[in-house]
């Protein structure tokens, strides 16, 4: 197909596609499916060649959020039965990241529900940041704590954190509709505050939510523009007791245009898969390794994942290896052109800016300890089909960490 040459052809020249483009990719029929993931992981081997990331979700503070995000089991007025309890103790949360780092985790999430931290709240991440580098020497640590007020970015950056991460999650002209209680242009600013502090940023998307083909193509070019340095994509997990609980959209094959459609824009930056790959893309969760080079480890937020042996199985099945901890994520224009943002994450240079160069590779496949993992991020409608809820596809995390299990005991 002369559209999947020219992007791949822009891929490796890092070259933004155009919006049609972008477009359609998301409108291949499925009888082209696999001639989109094979395009799409030329331009991923290129910059990321075999290496996949693993990261682990540590979630710090459950549910009671005064926020209202239609998406979100922690929302409030939410009546998902999940998991809650306020923030867990330093040694907690540290115990728990070891689980994710000896399961072959080289990231750990923190992650904490609310609008944004107090100043105090800054204090007792900060004192779990210094507990997790104390104990695992070369594990980074992204902290997820909503929307930062002056000056809090450059404290967590001075406790050791290497990045933050804070989603745009759905297009700006329809932010208004999953969102009433705070802006897209107030997130855009928290990813900018993480910037300016030499943090690296991390921020992505949810598809599945309902939207267009054109919102998800606006918010993953809004994305390209703000220029993290990783971008998870998330498909939507409906949690009974939440707005957006009959909101089933997704299909396999549409998750996987998606993930391919964000690697065409955003070539050279970490594309993570993230929350609801379970769910949505179930037995073709392989495939998407062909697109993405990152993925969050075992259980998520308040939804349980499938078991952390069972990723590293799948990732060794498909032909991957996982990242190590010595090797630099994101090739090296981008770590060179901005040394602020973290020595493991690398840069900030804009996707199009720069000499071409691939990263080396590195396999480590440590012992698997279960892991947790991310929230979740989803795509447009598709098929009345798949609209019927599938309840037997979402189980609250009972395990890990807040609780007395093992994650994925």
């Amino acid at each position: 197909m002369d559209l999947l040459n020219t992007l791949v052809d822009k891929g490796l020249r890092r070259e933004l596609p155009t919006r049609e483009e972008a477009l359609a990719v998301l409108a291949t029929p499925d009888d082209e499916l696999l001639d989109v993931v094979a395009a799409a992981g030329k331009v991923r081997r290129q910059w990321f060649g075999r290496r996949v990331k693993l990261n682990y979700l540590v979630n710090l503070k459950s549910g009671l959020c005064p926020e209202d995000c239609s998406y979100c089991s922690q929302r409030l007025g939410s009546k998902a039965e999940i998991l809650k309890y306020t923030w867990l103790k330093p040694d907690e949360a540290s115990k728990a990241a070891a689980a994710g780092v000896a399961g072959g985790a080289k990231r750990v999430c923190l992650v904490a529900s609310g609008r944004g931290p107090t100043d105090r709240d800054v204090d007792r991440v900060s004192q779990t940041i210094e507990a997790i580098k104390e104990q695992n020497e070369g594990v980074e640590v992204c902290a997820c704590l909503g929307l930062l007020s002056d000056g809090q970015a450059d404290r967590l950056r001075s406790a050791g954190a290497d990045a933050y991460n804070h989603n745009l999650n759905t297009s700006e002209g329809t932010y208004g509709e999953i969102t009433t209680t705070h802006t897209y242009a107030d997130r855009v600013e928290t990813v900018h505050q993480a910037q300016a502090a030499g943090l690296s940023a991390c921020s992505g998307l949810i598809a599945g939510m309902g939207e267009s083909d054109a919102d998800l193509v606006d918010v993953v070019f809004a994305l390209r523009e703000l220029d993290p340095d990783s971008v998870p994509v998330n498909f939507l997990i409906p949690f009974e007791g939440t707005p957006l609980a009959k909101e089933w959209n997704l299909t396999p094959q549409r998750c996987l245009r998606i993930l391919a459609m964000v690697r065409f824009v955003c070539p050279d930056v970490e594309v993570r898969l993230a929350g609801g790959r379970e769910v949505h893309l179930r037995s073709m969760q392989p495939l998407a390794l062909h697109l993405v080079n990152s993925i969050f480890l075992g259980d998520y937020l308040t939804s349980e994942g499938q078991a952390g042996q069972t990723d590293l199985d799948m990732i060794a099945d498909a032909g991957f290896e996982v990242e190590g901890a010595g090797t630099t994520t994101l090739p090296g224009h981008r770590v060179d052109a901005g040394s602020g943002c973290g020595s493991h994450a690398g840069g900030c240079a804009p996707c199009g800016d720069g000499p071409a160069q691939t990263a080396p590779t590195e396999a480590v496949l440590a012992e698997a300890a279960p892991a947790e993992a991310a929230s979740p991020v989803t795509a447009p409608a598709e098929a009345a089909a798949d609209r019927a809820a599938r309840t037997d596809l979402v189980t609250v995390r009972r395990r890990g960490a807040g609780t007395d299990l093992a994650p994925n005991a």
